[in-house]
Order: structure tokens, then C-alpha cells, then sequence
């Protein structure tokens, strides 16, 4: 429990840090680097024998791709086509976070489950999002979709093949997640940083852009946050409510917030920012009642 206050408090340190310090914008060109950092550390612990597709893996798939649509197409009807509704596009089609079996795991869950729906939902949203990111971000052509395609093959596919050839040819590196998760927690906050520093740089070298933009994302990713715990919650039913919620709840932010970045803007980059913080004080909760339950029996 100690630890996950920790984590959570290094979270907020870090938003306000980047937003106090916007010059910090000028070294966003390392996002990218650091996340395929963190996905190779984390894609070499995945045990890919033990994953088999469940119906409940299905229909995570279709809600995590309707919830997104479905909040892009409510804010462009009540605010109109802008921040608010690009941020909540960004906030709606982030995939499974790839911490999530390791929360999984740590709540009592099945890992394999986890480790299914991350791949499942990620490979279909990313192979779909080259499609729907025109649409949204308002720019179209063939040069988008290729660009788009690009960047998620090299952020997705190249960590993964480094993955699998350093556990082809080095066998112990699938040891590597456990002993690194500090590390690439650290790396994870410094993007925090970097995002946050993105932002407020943004925001105040635009007119018109006030503390109220800033309320109405973060209340606007509260809300996404708590309707995907609970939504994901519903499909698990009986067998599966845990790990339906924590798939559907604990979302890929890295991944949604370099998209936003590079073909919305720092603004929209909010969304996926808030929550960030919203679903790891979720976290924090979840893991404080395992821990007060396992103490109470001793």
C-alpha cells in the first residue's frame, strides 16, 4: 500500500513539475524513444503460450472501440468539433494498459486473462486506428494513414521484435520485467514530465485557453474513467468482473497521449494526461482493500 501512495504522489509530482517548468517542451522528441523503451522491458515478460481469446476478450474490443466513438460524437454534438472532443476521443481508444497484468496479478486476477486482452485489444486498435484518426484529427489522405501506421508499427512492433529475439537468444531476459518495473516507472514519470510540460507550454502560448479548459477535460476523463471500470465490470459478469473492469479501466495512456500529440495537439493530450491520474488513484483504492482484506485473515 505504502508503495502505491508512493507511485501515485510521484504521478501528481510529476504533472505539477511539467507544468511549472514548460520549457521542458523542447525534449518531447524523447517520448517516443523512452515508450519503446518501456514496451521492450514489458514485452519480455509476456508468456504467449498461455493466452487463449475468451468471448469476454471480444467484447472488451467492441466496447473499448464504441466508447471512444461514442464520446468523440457526444462532445462534438454538445461543444462542437474542438478540444474538448478530440481530447475525449484520445481519452475513449486507449487500449489496455500494459501495466494491467501486474496490477492484475497483484489483486488476485488472472494474468493470463490480462495478458490476452493487452494484445487482443491493442493489436486490433492500433491496426483500426489508421482508419479513424483522420476522421478525428480532421485530416485525411493516403499520406495520414501511412504516416499513422508507421508510428504505431515502430512503437508497437519494434519493441516487440527486440523482445523476442533477446529472449531467443538470451533466455533469462524474461526475468528482466521484475527486476526493471522501478526503472520503468522512473522512465514513466519522467514522460509525465515531458507531457506535462508539452502541455502547459501549449496552453499558454495560445489566447483563449484558460484554467475552464482544464476543468472540463479533467472532469470529462473522470467520467470516462469511472464508466469504463464500471462497463467493463458488467461484461465480465460473474467469472470475469475483475479482469473485465481492470482491461476495460486501466488504459495504454503512453500510447494515446503520443498520438495525440503527434497528430492533435498538446490540448487533446490532456485527456489521456487526466487519466493517467484518475485510474491509478483507482488502483491505489483497489490495492489498499486487497491488503486490508489479506490482513483481516491473516
Amino acid at each position: 500500500m505504502f508503495k502505491s501512495l508512493i507511485r501515485t504522489f510521484a504521478i501528481v509530482a510529476a504533472f505539477i513539475a511539467g507544468y511549472m517548468m514548460p520549457g521542458l517542451h523542447v525534449y518531447s522528441w524523447m517520448f517516443k524513444w523512452m515508450l519503446i523503451v518501456m514496451l521492450f522491458v514489458t514485452f519480455l515478460g509476456i508468456r504467449f503460450k498461455r493466452m487463449k481469446p475468451e468471448r469476454a476478450h471480444w467484447l472488451l474490443t467492441g466496447a473499448n472501440l464504441m466508447v471512444a466513438l461514442a464520446a468523440w460524437g457526444v462532445c462534438r454534438l454538445v461543444f462542437g468539433d474542438g478540444y474538448l472532443a478530440q481530447a475525449a476521443f484520445f481519452v475513449g481508444i486507449m487500449p489496455t494498459a500494459t501495466a494491467a497484468p501486474v496490477v492484475m496479478g497483484l489483486l488476485g486476477g488472472s494474468v493470463e486473462f490480462m495478458l490476452t486482452a493487452l494484445l487482443l485489444i491493442n493489436g486490433i486498435i492500433c491496426a483500426l486506428l489508421p482508419f479513424i484518426l483522420p476522421a478525428v484529427v480532421g485530416r485525411g489522405g493516403f499520406e495520414i494513414y501511412l504516416n499513422v501506421a508507421q508510428n504505431i508499427s515502430l512503437v508497437m512492433l519494434l519493441p516487440l521484435a527486440l523482445a523476442l529475439a533477446a529472449r531467443r537468444f538470451y533466455p533469462r531476459a524474461i526475468a528482466w520485467p521484475r527486476k526493471l518495473k522501478d526503472v520503468t516507472f522512473g522512465i514513466w514519470v519522467v514522460i509525465l514530465v515531458l507531457i506535462a510540460a508539452n502541455a502547459s507550454y501549449d496552453i499558454s502560448s495560445r489566447e483563449g485557453i484558460s484554467e475552464r479548459v482544464l476543468e472540463q477535460i479533467g472532469v470529462m476523463a473522470l467520467l470516462v474513467c469511472g464508466f469504463n471500470f464500471g462497463l467493463g465490470y458488467l461484461l465480465g459478469g460473474r467469472t470475469r468482473a475483475a479482469e473485465c473492469s481492470q482491461a476495460l479501466g486501466q488504459k495504454n495512456t503512453t500510447l494515446s497521449i503520443y498520438l495525440a500529440l503527434t497528430y492533435a495537439s498538446p490540448i487533446a493530450a490532456l485527456g489521456p494526461t487526466f487519466y493517467v491520474l484518475w485510474h491509478n488513484l483507482w488502483n491505489a483504492w483497489q490495492l489498499y482493500r486487497v491488503s486490508e482484506r489479506k490482513r483481516r485473515d491473516g
